[in-house]
C-alpha cells in the first residue's frame, strides 16, 4: 500500500444491530489499518454513546473503541462521529468485506484532500442467488450514472463535510445514508467513486427470493428518492 501513513486519519465507524457483531472477516481486514487510525464499532443499547471495554485488535494495528448508543443506524452512526478523533470518518456496516483494493483507494482519496463524498463499489459475497451480478450492475449504475450511493459502499468524507450537514438525520426511520447523499448533493459537494470494491453478503435474496428481494430495494430506493430529492424532507 503506497503512503500507507495518510490511513492513520482515519476514524472508521461501525454500527452494529441489535443481537448483532462485527463480522470476523471484518475484524481482521480492519486491523491491517496502521496503529494511529482507530475504529468505533457502536452497538444498539445504552443511550448516551457511553464508551465501554474495547474491542482486542492487533498490536500493530489501529486503536479499537466500543460504545454503545440508541438503536438506529443514524443515531449509532453520528455517536460514532462524535467520538471520533481524526479528520476523516469512514463508515463501515458490521458485515462488510474488503477487498484488496479497498484500503488503497482509501489511502489514495484520503490523501487528496478533496472535500467531497467517497463511496465504493458494491459487489455482493458468493452466498446468494447466480442472478446477484444484476445486482453489483444496478448498484454501479446507481451510484455512478443517478449519484446515488448508499451506506453499504462504505461512505467515506472528511468530518468538516459530515458536521457541515449535520450528520445523519436521525428523524429518518429508513435510508439515512440516502437522505445524506441528497443533502450532500444539495450542497454541491462532489460524489467521488473511489473505485475499488467493497463487498457485502446476499443471504437475505437466498432467503426470501432473488425476484421478490430485488423488487423490494427498487420501490423503496425510487420511493425514498422522490421524498429526499425534496429540500427540507425528512422522515
Amino acid at each position: 500500500m503506497s503512503h500507507p501513513g495518510a490511513l492513520a486519519r482515519v476514524s472508521v465507524i461501525v454500527p452494529v444491530g441489535p443481537g448483532d457483531s462485527v463480522s470476523p472477516v471484518l475484524h481482521s481486514q480492519l486491523c491491517a489499518l496502521p496503529r494511529e487510525a482507530e475504529v468505533i464499532v457502536v452497538h444498539a443499547g445504552t443511550v448516551g454513546g457511553r464508551e465501554v471495554a474495547s474491542i482486542p485488535g492487533d498490536a500493530h494495528g489501529p486503536h479499537w473503541k466500543t460504545l454503545y448508543a440508541a438503536a438506529g443506524r443514524a443515531v449509532q452512526q453520528n455517536a460514532g462521529a462524535d467520538a471520533a478523533c481524526h479528520e476523516w470518518l469512514w463508515f463501515v456496516h458490521a458485515d462488510s468485506q474488503l477487498s484488496p483494493r479497498t484500503l488503497p483507494a482509501l489511502c489514495g482519496f484520503v490523501r487528496t484532500g478533496e472535500p467531497a463524498l467517497g463511496y465504493f463499489d458494491l459487489q455482493f459475497l458468493d452466498d446468494g442467488p447466480a442472478l446477484m451480478w444484476l445486482n453489483t450492475l444496478g448498484a454501479k449504475l446507481r451510484s455512478r450514472w443517478l449519484g446515488l450511493p448508499f451506506g453499504d459502499q462504505g461512505l467515506v468524507m472528511p468530518r468538516a463535510l459530515f458536521r457541515s450537514l449535520g450528520g445523519f438525520d436521525t428523524a429518518v426511520r429508513c435510508g439515512e445514508d440516502h437522505e445524506l447523499v441528497w443533502r450532500a448533493r444539495r450542497a454541491g459537494y462532489r460524489l467521488r467513486p473511489l473505485g475499488a470494491p467493497i463487498y457485502t453478503s446476499a443471504r437475505k435474496y437466498a432467503q426470501h427470493g432473488w425476484a421478490r428481494t430485488t423488487a423490494w430495494h427498487l420501490a423503496e430506493t425510487w420511493r425514498q428518492a422522490g421524498r429526499f430529492a425534496r429540500p427540507g424532507s425528512g422522515a
